[in-house]
Parts: C-alpha cells; structure tokens; sequence
C-alpha cells in the first residue's frame, strides 16, 4: 500500500478534537452530534441546502430566503470586541440601498476590501432595525464591468448550540478535502455502473459542495441507493436465514382437513379469502418455516384466515398460539372462537397478563403437557415461563403493534413454527418492502358480501343537536353506537375527559338510553363485563377512548361520534369507522372538529370521502411519512438517513432487488468485492435483526 494512501486512511480515523480549526471544546459539541471521529463528518450529511445563484437587488431582500447581492462597497468598519473578539463590517450599496456584511474574528479580510470595489456577498439576509446584514456571507470580488458567476449551492447542517453553520461548514470541507480519496468504495462497480452511480469519493464532494444541482441529486442518488440497498441486504439476509437456518414442521392441507375446517364455518369464503388460504396451506406444508403477512381493510375477514391456518395445525397434533396486542381484542378472540368451535374437540386456553396465578399456573401447565391445542393471549405469551408441547403456528394479529423483536422471541426459545401477521391497517407497497421485507404478503381487498356502506360527515357545534338526534333515532330503531374521545398523554387527563363525557351524555342527549364506559384505568375484568354487555346488546351506546379502535365486532352497532377528529390519525379514523361497518345494516360515523377550523386538515377530508382503506393509506404515507405511519423504531428498524420511502419508492424497488440477487448467489456477502458492503450491513442492521455472522 502507498505510505501516503495508508496516512490518509489514518486520517480518517482522527478524533474531531485534533481535526484543524475544532479543539478540544469544540470537539465536545461536535460528540453532541454523534460526531467523533474525522469520517463521521465525511457521512454527516447536509439536511438542506441554501441556493445563491439567485440574483436579487437590495431593496428586494426578505427574510428567511439565502440570495446573491451585487453592490459597491461603501464603508469597512473594523471593531474590538470583548475578550479580543474582532468584527469587520462592510457596508455595499446599491441605487441608494445598503447591505452590511459582518464577520467575526477574520481580520484578515479588511485588506482585501477598499471602497468602490465592485462585490457580490451571498448568504442570508437578516433585517437588524433599520438595515440589512448578512452574517459571514460568501465574497466574490469583481473587475470593473464584470459580470458575477452564479452563486454557490451551501451546505446547510444539523447544529448543536455553540457551533454557527459557518464553522461547521469550515470544518467539514477540510475533511472532505483532506480525506475523501482515502474513502474505500462500498458498491460493487457492476451495481455502479447499472445505476449510473458515481464513485464513493466524488459523491462524498459534491454532496458537500455541489458544483450545481445536478451534481447535487447525483451525489444524493448514490447515497440514497447505498442507504436502501443496506436495509434490503439486511432484510434479504434475515429472510435467507429464516428459511435456511430454521425448520418447522410441514402441515400440509388435504380434502378431508379442508372439509372438516370449512364445515365450521357458517358462511361463505370470498375469493380473496380462498386465495390467501391457499397461500397460508402452500407455506406450512413446506418443512420452511412460513412467514407471511395477511394485510386486508377493516372488516375484510382476516380472522377466518387465521382460524383456518390455527386449525390446519391442529389437524396435525400441533399447538397454535394467537396473540393480541391488547386484553381487549385477546378477549374478543377468546369469545369468537369459543363459540365457533363450541362443536369441536379443539381445547382452548387464554393466556393474559392479568389472568390469576392459580389459573395462570393452570394454563401454563396445561400448554406445557400438550393438553392445550390453541392458546389466545397477548404479549404474556411470550415469557420465559410459557413452554409449549408442540408449537406448530403463531398467529400475530395487529402487526404493525408488535416489532421485529417480539415476533422473533418465540424463536429465539428454541422453536421453528410457521408465523402468520395479520394487519387491518393497509400497508403501503414501499414501507411492506422494508418494515416488513422479510414476509411474504397476502392482501384481502374485498368484504364479505352483505357488509354495507358507512356514510361519514364532518361537523361542527353547530350541528351537533342535528347529529345527535339522528344518532337517538338510530340507538331507538334498536341499533347501537359508539362514541369515542381521543386519548391524551396524561391519563388522569384522559380519563378526567372520556369520564365528563360520560357524564355529560348521560345527562344530555342520551338520558333515555343504557350507556357504558371503556378506558385504560379500568381493570381488564370490568373492561370485559363492559364488552360482553355491550356485545349482548344490554348496553345501546359505548363510551371510550381509542381502545376500542381495533377488532371489537359487535355488528348491530350502527353509529360512532368521534370527538375532536383532529386529535386523530388517518389510519387510527378508519379503523374505528371499521366498527361499524361489521353488519348488515349501513353505518353512520359523525367526526366533530374544531369550529375554528378555516380549513379541514387534508387527513380528515381525505377520511370523509373514502372509505377505502388501501387508498387512505396511500394517503396518510404522502402526509405523515413512514415513521411516523407505522413507527420504524418500533419495529426495531434504525431511522433512515438521506433516504425516504415515499420520495424514493423506484430505487427502493431496485435495491430490493439488486439485493435478494445478491443474498440469493451470495448469502454470506463473501465475495471480495462485498465485504465492506457486508460489515456496513452488520454495523447498521446485525444487532436489530439478529443477521448472524454478517458483521
């Protein structure tokens, strides 16, 4: 190796302390950042840019907008300040207007500046009482009847208090220019060259200092690349793991298994449903472990694929375990199949945080002995004292509430079984190719027959008296309703709320009807007696927080209030909507939003006029992103850095690509050309995904 190339790499690794220009203090703040060492700097990106190739006159000048000025200079005004602390202030003009340019500690600028000198400062202007100023501007000093070039495209970065943009972008161009030829290339050249991406080091300088913006979006494109094929390396990985490293039992489906599973249930498949059966009766009769995810709209029949894929084991002589993200969908769980295989020899347990420890221990031992055969619960199964006889099937309803690390920790104990999620929140394609890339993905888009329509206004004060006294005409006709208050951080809050609603129901417009009340502080027994008695029609009107926002099915429930709508997702709106829409008669849902509203924010109009969840999702991904959506970290999933899924979605598609090919002819990314891709894998993703030897 060159001495001089193997000097730049050792440059690479100095601490930001003893880099030119930082020092010890400043070395601190830059830590602040996560910012140690010289190559940290090289990949802390710009999270915007200033653009100064516009022109603009001085009596033009606004706020908040970076530009170009050309004047004359006017007046140089050195001071002192405290402590030694030096300003130039040089004042230029134009047709009668002035602009100050200040700068702190460059005395060494006053001898490159003399009035009548023609100059163009670049920055962002900022108005200080009656005049103009920028502060640290870029200078390009001009002949007489020159014409300026275009401005530069800055660098704008992340700070911490105690460093100016200025000398962050001081400090990382000396980086980038004393070490970015040392940079070892990360993409193999095949991958370069079918994407048109430049090489690491040249994307590494105009990425700080782009030439125009061109070289910018191609320095980004590389990065945003390289970003994504990780994540799907990462996820390629996991999946050639689970299908190579694990086994599970093969189920396989026959006439009379199939005959037997479908006789209990008492109507119809869709064609959806069948599709997706046959999907989930594909995968577990395949010694590979199944890992799928069943996404489908509110309402659209998820459970019978689960309770046939719960069955299917069973048939076998093996135990299936369902899982619920709360008590109260575990329940609802427990009583549905409960009563659907009442007929059956199925033997049932519920396995529940809350449940007593005589009959805990009873369950316990039970799943222990095999003489259980479907155990419904919630996170609770996944502790160390649930043992099971012969796992066969895991059923996790509600994924996008349950991380990459919970849906590993059946596995992790030991056991290979099949793995069926389930979610009623419709995923968008791009964020199922990386929070969930490593499933396999079935989609149910149409209802049962029969299901009908939900009518959804917006409203405001003055129109509750009308609503309300639809809602009462409906409640008399011997339906029944919900009304739901938002959820708020504080719980004494949040109860003190869903309570004086209560309250102020029961003595108001619902006076005449029997109402019932559901929120967290309630134990998990009277959140129970509550649902059953609701479920039984004994309560006509349930009042609650957005606990109830997923799985209750109480199909003569026709009409649901929602309180202060803005306070709600989109996602989080339709899945209550969901709630009554279980029925054969149409559902009815009023959102109430603030009167002063000029304008209805674009979730809640999109909420009003659709009431398909695969399109609101869609939308709710353009207007919150992804992490917010579906909660990345939640999954275990590290923040994206440059890239963006929706921005992004074509090359998120490729890297998917580009990488199950990679993992499929190289699953260990040993080849030579790979092995610095493979150590950024395992830095990024290893840990969270448990990759192995990928490190």
């Amino acid at each position: 190796m060159d001495p001089d190339q193997h000097a730049d790499r050792d440059a690479l690794t100095t601490p930001v302390q003893f880099l030119p220009g930082v020092g010890p203090q400043r070395g601190a703040l830059l830590q602040r950042l996560g910012l140690r060492l010289a190559q940290d700097l090289l990949f802390f990106f710009p999270r915007d840019y200033q653009d100064l190739s516009e022109l603009c006159a001085i009596a033009d000048l606004s706020e908040g907008r970076a530009v170009s000025v050309l004047g004359t200079v006017d007046e140089i005004k050195p001071t002192a300040g405290r402590w030694g602390r030096s300003r130039l202030t040089v004042t230029i003009q134009e047709d009668g207007n002035t602009l100050r340019g200040v700068w702190y500690n460059q005395s060494f600028l006053r001898k490159k500046f003399h009035p009548g000198q023609h100059v163009l400062f670049a920055g962002e202007p900022k108005q200080t009482g009656a005049h103009w100023e920028m502060t640290h501007p870029q200078i390009q000093f001009l002949a007489e009847g020159e014409l300026p070039t275009a401005g530069d495209i800055l660098p704008v970065y992340s700070l911490t208090e105690g460093i100016k943009q200025h000398q962050m972008r001081r400090i990382v161009k000396s980086v980038v220019d004393a070490t970015t030829a040392a940079v070892e290339e990360v993409l193999p050249a095949t991958y370069r060259e079918a994407h048109n991406l430049w090489p690491i080091h040249r994307a590494l300088e105009q990425i700080h200092q782009p030439n125009d913006h061109h070289s910018l979006q191609r320095a980004r494109r590389r990065f945003i690349y390289q970003e994504l094929l990780v994540m799907q390396l990462a996820l390629a990985r996991r999946r050639w793991l689970l299908t190579h490293e694990h086994s599970a039992p093969p189920l396989p489906t026959s006439t009379e298994i199939d005959s037997r599973i479908q006789r209990l249930f008492p109507f119809s498949l869709t064609a959806d449903q069948r599709l997706a059966i046959e999907d989930v009766c594909q995968d577990m009769a395949r010694s590979i472990p199944m890992n799928r995810l069943l996404q489908g709209d509110v309402g659209s029949g998820k459970t019978v694929i689960a309770e046939y894929a719960m069955l299917l084991a069973v048939a076998h002589g093996h135990q299936a375990v369902l899982m619920a993200p709360t008590e109260v969908l575990a329940r609802q769980h427990w009583r549905t199949l409960s009563s659907d295989l009442q007929n059956s020899k199925v033997r049932m347990a519920l396995l529940t945080g809350t449940l007593s420890a005589a009959q805990r221990r009873e369950n316990l031992a039970a799943l222990e002995q095999g003489d259980v055969d479907l155990v419904i619960g919630t996170q609770a199964v996944l502790q160390d004292t649930v043992r099971f006889s012969r796992l066969g099937l895991v059923v996790i309803d509600e994924q996008h509430r349950f991380g990459v690390n919970q849906r590993a920790a059946l596995r992790q104990s030991g056991m290979d079984p099949h793995y069926l999620v389930m979610t009623a929140t419709p995923i968008p394609r791009t964020v199922a190719m990386t929070l969930y890339g490593d499933l396999e993905v079935s989609t149910l888009k149409t209802l049962p027959p029969g299901r009908q329509p939900v009518h959804t206004q917006l409203a405001n004060s003055n129109q509750r008296d009308q609503w309300w006294s639809f809602f009462c005409e409906q409640l008399r006709t011997g339906r029944q309703g919900f009304v739901v208050v938002p959820r708020v951080e504080e719980t004494d809050e949040e109860i003190a709320s869903v309570e004086a609603t209560f309250e102020q129901l029961a003595n108001g417009p619902l006076e005449a009807f029997r109402l019932g009340l559901i929120h967290g502080r309630l134990s998990s027994e009277e959140k129970d007696a509550t649902m059953r008695a609701f479920s039984a029609g004994q309560l006509q009107v349930l009042i609650a927080t957005s606990v109830i926002e997923v799985g209750i099915n109480v199909p003569n429930a026709t009409v649901m209030t929602i309180e202060n709508g803005d306070r709600f997702g989109l996602a989080q709106l339709h899945q209550l909507r969901g709630r009554v829409r279980r029925g054969k008669h149409p559902g009815y849902v009023c959102v109430f939003v603030p009167d002063d509203a000029s304008v209805v924010d674009a979730r809640l109009e999109a909420f009003a006029n659709s009431t398909n969840g695969f399109e609101l999702a869609e939308k709710d991904f353009q207007l919150r992103g992804p992490g917010n959506l579906f909660g990345a970290a939640q999954h275990g999933m590290p923040p994206l850095r440059i890239a963006d899924l929706q921005r992004d979605h074509e090359l998120v598609e490729e890297a998917r690509r580009d990488a199950r090919n990679l993992i499929a002819t190289d699953p260990e990314l040993q080849d030579d050309e790979l092995i610095r891709l493979r150590r950024m894998v395992g830095r990024r993703y290893g840990r969270v995904l448990k990759l192995g030897d990928v490190a």
